[in-house]
């Protein structure tokens, strides 16, 4: 174990780099209040995204990593700011016109558009909830109306009345000229309406703990601070709450990166010590934009899972997470077959490079093996090819390729293929596009044809992989990918697929002739 500490304290693997930074906060004395605490935070303004997900996986790879080097315990609180108003209609939920009578309510005072839950926050929090609890996260939930009415943030709200000029002076000094004559760090909860008010303060009375503002009614209205009757502005709250709760390490998207100096700076004068941060780059949706949880233009949780392992979802996290990348359907794949390379690889790894494997940290060290004898994509082509409808009839190729694997014995494989069947008529078939040869490419699938007529040499698909290429070869293909870019558009009506010796061995000889002939006749197209 301590050969294990010690190549954690050296490996440049982000998990570990981000925990070493974590646990140089305590090198002179453990925290006080006895664990490092680890946060996330979500906004239950919408249906939880593969966003929201990702936070807490890469803060479990982090904590993990941290647990590696240190015995200090560690917790990780899942926060929701449900106490926050709804500022607009989600588009991508039932009943927006009931839901518009709620506007500025907090997200547990407006109903539940789905009829499920008690409110519309209880309803988003449930849905993020129960995917972190598929994947077995250890956390914690915080719900801030819990928090702020059962008086778990009544200590900050009271320091945050005496300190109010402070903090004040933090926020004004990034506001616009105009914002800056209505802003307080305080929002009320009105009396009247049960609305999240944005209203100027009168008076902050630090000696009662007390907000006077004029209310809906136009007369002055005064409301403690304490017991729920009162928020904080989204900002104030991040650092108020890194200060109540002593938060030791939280990360969020590059879209408040502008910011940290702000809850850097409310944290410290409301008497905390700042956190350690992390900050990623945003998912991208189809066209590039970032990913909204009020548009719903992004993958969903139940989406990726529709069509791939949690696994695949959990390597796709792990992979450059300061670098922007698009999150769509077409990304699964790449990240299926990516993931089970590393799992491959992980077998034969020494101790360091085991430690900066992808795999490590998507398994808390607990790491499989793999039983992926036919990549994803050459599942997809094969899909395509023999008219899957489910997949019992993949296994019947399957098989022939490998005799020994089963259901049973590869439940990666034969979860793979059901999701590979499913991708393919939802994905892959609608786009494919099938040509004939020109006049070269088909002289070349002739000889490719007779070729494997006369072929001896079993279901070697390294042994057929070079017999292609030979092909291609002789009938002078350069750059040489042309020729299989041929085959895949003319038989498979793509530009890209898995090695085609490959594909061969796993459909089959006298399948593949057949299949050739029907490209050359013209049957696809």
């Amino acid at each position: 174990m301590s050969d294990l500490r010690d190549a954690a304290m050296s490996s440049k693997a982000w998990p570990f780099e981000e925990a070493r930074r974590v646990l140089k906060r305590y090198e002179k004395a453990p925290p006080e209040k006895g664990y490092v605490l680890f946060e996330t935070g979500y906004g239950p303004s919408g249906l939880p995204h593969i966003g929201t997900f990702g936070e807490v996986q890469r803060t479990t790879m982090i904590r993990r990593a941290f647990e590696m080097i240190s015995d200090i315990p560690t917790k990780l609180l899942c926060f929701s700011d449900d106490l926050d108003g709804m500022r607009k209609i989600p588009e991508n939920v039932p009943q927006p016109e009931m839901l518009r009578e709620h506007l500025q309510k907090p997200l547990t005072s407006v109903p539940d558009p789905f009829g499920k839950y008690q409110s519309f926050g209880d309803h988003n929090n449930a849905m993020l909830l129960r995917f972190l609890d598929t994947f077995g996260f250890d956390y914690e939930f915080a719900s801030a109306t819990e928090y702020y009415k059962s008086g778990k943030m009544d200590e900050i709200l009271l320091r945050a009345a005496e300190r109010y000029d402070a903090i004040m002076e933090v926020m004004l000094a990034s506001l616009r000229e105009e914002r800056q004559q209505t802003y307080s760090c305080f929002l009320p909860i009105s009396p009247i309406s049960g609305r999240v008010m944005y209203v100027p303060m009168k008076e902050v009375n630090a000696k009662d703990g007390t907000i006077t503002f004029e209310g809906e009614d136009g007369r002055d209205c005064t409301l403690p601070v304490t017991g729920g009757n009162v928020k904080l502005q989204w900002k104030p709250d991040f650092g108020a709450r890194w200060a109540a709760l002593g938060v030791d390490f939280e990360m969020y998207g590059k879209d408040h990166s502008t910011n940290t100096p702000i809850y850097d700076g409310i944290c410290e004068i409301l008497g905390g010590r700042k956190p350690e941060h992390f900050i990623y780059e945003l998912f991208l949706d189809e066209e590039g934009g970032k990913i909204s949880k009020s548009k719903g233009n992004g993958l969903t949780i139940d989406e990726w899972l529709t069509y791939a392992s949690t696994e695949s979802l959990g390597y796709f996290m792990y992979q450059k997470p300061k670098t922007a990348k698009r999150m769509w359907f077409d990304v699964i794949p790449k990240a299926v077959d990516e993931y089970h390379q590393q799992l491959k690889a992980y077998e034969t790894q020494d101790a360091a490079q085991r430690l900066a494997n992808p795999v490590f940290h998507i398994h808390g060290g607990d790491v499989p093996k793999s039983h992926m004898v036919v990549p994803f994509a050459m599942l997809l082509n094969l899909a395509a090819v023999s008219a899957a409808e489910d997949k019992d009839r993949m296994w019947g190729f399957i098989k022939r390729y490998a005799p020994d694997a089963s259901p049973e014995t590869h439940p990666d494989l034969d979860q793979a293929a059901k999701f590979a069947v499913r991708y393919f008529h939802d994905f892959e078939k609608p786009k494919r596009v099938f040509r004939l040869p020109d006049d070269k490419e088909r002289a070349a699938m002739e000889d490719l044809v007779g070729r494997l007529r006369v072929w001896d040499g079993g279901l070697d698909a390294e042994a057929l992989q070079t017999m292609v290429f030979a092909v291609g070869k002789d009938h002078e293909f350069e750059p040489l990918r042309d020729w299989f870019k041929a085959l895949y558009e003319v038989l498979i009506g793509a530009s890209q697929g898995p090695r085609f010796g490959g594909f061969i061995a796993l459909y089959g000889i006298e399948e593949s002739i057949a299949l050739i002939e029907q490209g050359l006749a013209g049957d696809l197209v």
